[in-house]
């Protein structure tokens, strides 16, 4: 039998909906209640129990290897988070079963295990000892807990006393740096600021480096594909599809299961702008005009802005402005054909702006559009992230970047071209000898 880390056969969750709790009765209320709920449970328990139960999880089945980091995504309900909870022993499954081999260490919700009522410093050791840890262990790794966290000034504060942002550090520092066999993380990159949702990562990144297993369930895709080798998804119980990250990103963004990049206003009457123009449409499309989620760092995304002028007379420029999930503007575009300087008429139009392969950097790319009439200056609409996309780099040899296989910093990443050139050759012992001189 292979050695596994994680084993998961035929797995489900079956949970009871709308039922509610019923109330104390006394002894005598309860024999009189017999007959009537017995005539009851014979006459509609088959449709009683369909209209009740929903299946969370159906027939889930994998194997996860000792130091594997895998990613878990999908949307909303999907059932990520329920066999996250199943893995970490919080709850039961239906049917099936869920094996692991080793200490296991979860982040399921902020705080989750902390008492409210003790100190940061007591609920770290509280959490060691759930993870079955001596007391010397967890002293070892205390500052290093607390450092991560930052949190030293509270750290002998109650923690019912913690802001959301302490808490969520405190506990994944706790999770993280007490060496468990197994890191189940889920989304604790929704909460945080941007630097310390990088310090999750590279936490996470060191963790399965260091041979540790790391289950990461996220809506970040980037994050997913820089962190996981191997992803599930998940889709209403079901694992619909298991491989390479990257392929898997792509499924679930190219199949409308991701996140919207297209935005689209139906009614005439609730377009954004002025009496002048007004916004119908934004979409981002890939190469071959398909709506897309997902965009590989090397291929060409179009952005395009359906408008309507409804005011003839006016000269129009129609912009877009680029920001990252931290809020860093990456650049912003106008479009500077010169024949739109002349008063546009009466019509509906569509403006596209390709924006070229090896320029975006990996993350999530939020595009803001507006147009505004010039000759005087005035803003017509502005509707800010209104729709946006994903960035996906890939670290192969395929990417022509030279040796660099890590996530490179910075709002923008591109490929430019590069000389070199030998201007004279020395030994080493010329340089030596210069070197002493």
């Amino acid at each position: 039998m292979a050695d596994f880390a994680i084993r998961v056969q035929g797995l489900g969750k079956q949970f009871q909906i709308g039922k509610r709790r019923r109330s104390y009765k006394t002894v005598r209320e309860t024999l009189v209640d017999v007959p009537r709920r017995l005539i009851q449970r014979l006459t509609s328990r088959g449709r009683e129990s369909e209209r009740e139960t929903i299946w969370a999880l159906k027939d889930v089945s994998f194997e996860v290897a000792p130091g594997e980091v895998i990613g878990i995504i999908g949307h909303n309900g999907a059932g990520k988070s329920t066999l996250l909870k199943i893995l970490s022993r919080i709850t039961e499954p239906t049917v099936g079963f869920a094996e692991t081999r080793g200490r296991v260490g979860s982040l399921l919700e902020v705080g989750t295990g902390f008492h409210l009522e003790l100190t940061g410093r007591e609920n770290v050791y509280l959490n060691g000892a759930i993870l079955g840890m001596q007391r010397s262990e967890i002293a070892k790794k205390f500052d290093e807990i607390v450092a991560f966290a930052e949190v030293e000034t509270f750290i002998d504060t109650p923690v019912k006393h913690y802001s959301s942002g302490m808490y969520l550090r405190l506990a994944f520092a706790v999770a993280a740096h007490l060496e468990p066999d197994i890191l189940i993380v889920d989304e604790v990159l929704a909460v945080g600021d941007a630097r310390f949702q990088r310090k999750c990562l590279n936490k996470m990144q060191s963790a399965g480096q260091q041979g540790r297993t790391v289950l990461f369930v996220s809506h970040n895709m980037p994050a997913i594909t820089r962190l996981c080798e191997r992803a599930l998804l998940l889709d209403a119980g079901l694992v619909v599809k298991d491989g390479p990250a990257p392929e898997v990103v792509s499924h679930y963004l190219s199949t409308g299961l991701g996140t919207t990049a297209a935005r689209e206003w139906s009614d005439p009457d609730e377009y954004p702008g002025r009496h002048v123009v007004k916004l119908c449409a934004v979409r981002v499309k890939s190469e071959d005009g398909r709506i897309t989620d997902a965009v590989d760092v090397r291929r060409p995304v179009r952005i395009e802005m359906e408008y309507e002028v409804r005011k003839e007379g006016f000269k129009l420029m129609p912009h877009f402005s680029f920001s990252n999930e931290e809020g860093v503007t990456a650049f912003s575009v106008n479009d500077p054909d010169p024949a739109l300087r002349e008063p546009r008429p009466l019509g509906r139009y569509l403006s596209t702006v390709r924006i070229p392969g090896d320029l975006l950097a990996e993350g999530t790319m939020f595009v803001s559009a507006g147009i505004s009439a010039i000759d005087p200056f005035v803003k017509q609409f502005f509707v800010r992230d209104v729709v946006a996309f994903q960035v996906i780099d890939r670290t192969d040899d395929e990417l022509g970047r030279g040796t660099v296989t890590k996530y490179m910093r910075g709002v923008v990443r591109p490929l430019l071209k590069w000389e070199t050139e030998l201007l004279s050759a020395e030994t080493s012992a010329a340089i030596q000898a210069k070197a002493n001189t």
